[in-house]
């Protein structure tokens, strides 16, 4: 990249580096040197008329002359901003004296937290943690388990960035009712939270299927800081692992203990990996990874039985296979911990049922991150959570601001392969249409639906990553190209432009 920013941004997870070239790794989500994009300062709009913008990738809207250099909520630079025509008054009263109560201490609600208090320096904040360790970066739980991160650069803000900010901070806290007429919660301990606004942001839980022996020693999912160690604790070098599910955790728990000199085997019930992800090409290119790494990779296989006494010491599948296992990482999906909003008495489907303000049944309870279900989707990844708590923490402040859904992207972070999705990747009908391109092992596809990028899949080569999620966040029009019928690389060139 050439040097002409002194601000880089990660196009993954939002991070801002400040220093003359943009670093190797991102130091929040592993993400590499090519997916970082120059941080800019906003450029005056001469002659601007509008008075209200509004973020095309996010949707959020504010006030002002000009654009703002990056949105608040999302990090979408100056130029993913349109103008709005109408000025709505913003019925905001900073510093307004709320009782704020925050259950769940994922990215959902500490993006509330900071975005709350950012708007109300006079709010009562408590957030509610079920685990006794600090707010920490969840996604860097397998990058963890490779030994690329330590316990120590979990934590995402010190002990006393919470106290600095006048926020209660109750750890080993769990939330066990919720009173919507008086307006409290309660702790498992007894203690009742009185609330003006309550964010549920408990996050999920790991799916299990009911596989017989599923409760058996050695057998175990990954979600928190003490499932890692339990891992960690149990692998040792040639121990022989057994990881369910090939989707992005699954993966990257299978290589995490590869790189711990574990015996890995892979276990996928599709016929290739990451389906919602990738076509089947760029599954197959990656399971040719996978295998270079000398992980075992079964496809089209599906668990039967966990054997064993106490413990865990095979895996038996439907089609009569026997994997020997010291242990067994199950990561087959989460499920929404909803069990708090339906004893409430909210409404809540697959989630907790939310509107465009992230705002529950209730006019003051709202829901971010995992548990939530906005129009039908439950998205159960890090960048939605994060800009879901961001605008909750708003709408609780009184700033009104709306969340319009956004295309799922997903990175790889410690198989040692650069790989970015975005969006819509297979073709569901005539009206679809895509390019492919397969060189020197690198893959990219590109998914068109009435001359809109709705969906691609980079592999082996990510540096268009901040174009594409660019394009495919703002709806940019490629109408005039694909009338010349270009091939993966001429796209690639036009994206560059």
């Amino acid at each position: 990249m050439p040097d002409q920013s002194s601000a880089w941004r990660c196009t993954v997870c939002g991070y801002i580096h400040r220093g003359p070239e943009p670093p190797d790794v991102c130091p929040v989500c592993g993400a590499s040197r090519d997916e970082f994009e120059p941080y800019r300062e906003p450029q005056p709009a001469a002659g601007a008329a509008a008075e209200r913008w509004r973020c095309l990738v996010c949707k959020y809207a504010l006030d002002g002359e000009a654009p703002p250099s990056v949105c608040p909520v999302c990090g979408a630079l100056a130029d993913s901003f349109e103008p709005l025509a109408e000025v709505t008054e913003k019925t905001a009263k900073r510093g307004e004296e709320i009782r704020a109560v925050i259950i769940g201490a994922g990215i959902a609600g500490l993006a509330a937290v900071e975005s709350l208090r950012e708007l109300s320096p006079a709010a009562e904040i408590t957030l509610v943690s079920r685990e006794t360790e600090l707010p920490y970066y969840r996604l860097n739980l397998t990058r963890y388990l490779a030994g690329e991160t330590s316990a120590q650069d979990l934590p995402i803000h010190t002990a006393q960035w919470y106290r600095e900010r006048n926020v209660r901070l109750l750890l080993g806290a769990e939330a066990s009712a919720v009173n919507l007429e008086n307006q409290t919660a309660r702790l498992g301990q007894g203690e009742d939270l009185p609330f003006d606004r309550l964010l549920l942001a408990a996050g999920a839980h790991p799916f299990v299927p009911p596989f017989p022996g599923a409760s058996r020693q050695g057998v175990t999912t990954l979600r928190t800081v003490a499932d890692a160690d339990r891992i960690l604790d149990a692998v040792r070098d040639g121990a022989k692992c057994v990881c369910i599910g090939g989707g992005i955790l699954g993966l990257e728990t299978a290589g995490a203990l590869a790189r711990r000199g574990a015996d890995v085997t892979l276990v996928e019930g599709h016929g290739w990996l990451l389906p919602r992800q990738l076509s089947q090409r760029a599954g197959e290119i990656l399971a040719e990874h996978v295998a270079g790494m000398g992980i075992q990779l079964r496809r089209k296989a599906r668990t039967q039985e966990i054997l064993g006494d106490d413990r865990v010491c095979r895996v038996s599948l439907e089609d009569g296979t026997v994997i020997p296992a010291d242990l067994v990482v199950i990561a087959t999906g989460v499920r929404p911990n909803s069990c708090l909003a339906r004893r409430a008495g909210l409404e809540v489907n697959q989630g907790v049922v939310v509107d465009d303000t992230l705002r529950t049944s209730h006019p003051r309870v709202f829901a971010a991150g995992d548990v939530a279900e906005h129009r039908g989707v439950l998205y159960g990844i890090w960048g939605p959570s994060q800009y879901q708590g961001s605008l909750a923490g708003m709408n609780m402040a009184g700033v009104p601001t709306e969340f319009g859904g956004i295309p799922r992207s997903n990175t790889l972070k410690v198989l040692g392969v650069d790989l970015f999705s975005i969006g819509q990747v297979t073709l569901e009908d005539g009206s679809f249409d895509a390019t492919d391109q397969e060189t020197d092992g690198k893959y990219q596809r590109f998914v068109f639906r009435d001359s809109y990028l709705i969906g691609a899949v980079l592999l082996g080569d990510t540096k268009l990553t901040a174009a594409v999620k660019r394009a495919v966040e703002a709806r940019k029009d490629f109408s005039a190209i694909l009338k010349k019928r270009p091939t993966a690389l001429d796209l690639m060139d036009f994206l560059r432009a």
